[in-house]
């Protein structure tokens, strides 16, 4: 192999075993058995099968391998930035200082071509300005909400989660699809009507 192909195998590589690290990266979300709470790459893994499965709802047309590409990766940053808890106000507050050093870092371990086009689609994510941004960020959103439901809002009750809270968060949801974000907010409205969100 020359030289050349050799140095962009070994950087692809690195990039492969950084982001193994997305594993280790533990969530405030519980699966949906409540078993135990999931990590960055489930997650992730969980939005590409969503937007395989439920394109179809997406208010807008879009490219679905392309939405795919941007949910995979749009959590690696956390490797260092961490997880920041959807309601942690303190937290919230530094994230995007914090995620924007752990991109500028992480994505640039791969060929410039690639580190190029894995730093695009992580901005286009975060801009939330296309399409497949737009149904992306429903998905990041909506995920939560379902296994939320079905572990019966373990992670909810533990951080005293209110409704209005979940609401705000999720003021931008109905741009990505409207379908998604109706049974979404029937999820809501049923764990605010049952106690397990705070009124």
């Amino acid at each position: 192999m020359e030289e050349e192909k050799r140095r962009r195998l070994d950087a692809q590589l690195a990039f492969i075993l950084e982001a193994d690290q997305s594993k280790n990266v533990v969530r405030q979300t519980y699966l949906a058995d409540a078993s135990r709470k999931e990590n960055d790459a489930e997650h992730s893994w969980h939005l590409a099968l969503m937007c395989m499965l439920l394109a179809e709802y997406s208010n807008e047309p879009i490219d679905v391998l392309h939405t795919m590409k941007m949910v995979l990766i749009h959590d690696l940053i956390e490797i260092d930035a961490g997880d920041t808890y959807a309601y942690d106000t303190a937290g919230n507050a530094t994230k995007q200082e914090r995620e924007r050093k752990a991109a500028d870092r992480i994505f640039r371990i791969l060929p410039d071509d690639q580190a190029a086009q894995l730093r695009g689609l992580w901005d286009e994510f975060e801009e939330g300005l296309t399409p497949e941004a737009r149904f992306a960020n429903t998905l990041d959103k909506v995920q939560p909400l379902l296994l939320n439901d079905a572990s019966g809002g373990r992670s909810w009750l533990e951080h005293d989660v209110r409704a209005e809270s979940v609401l705000a968060r999720n003021c931008r949801t109905p741009e990505g699809s409207e379908i998604l974000w109706e049974r979404a907010k029937s999820l809501i409205e049923k764990n605010t009507a049952n106690g397990t969100l705070k009124e």
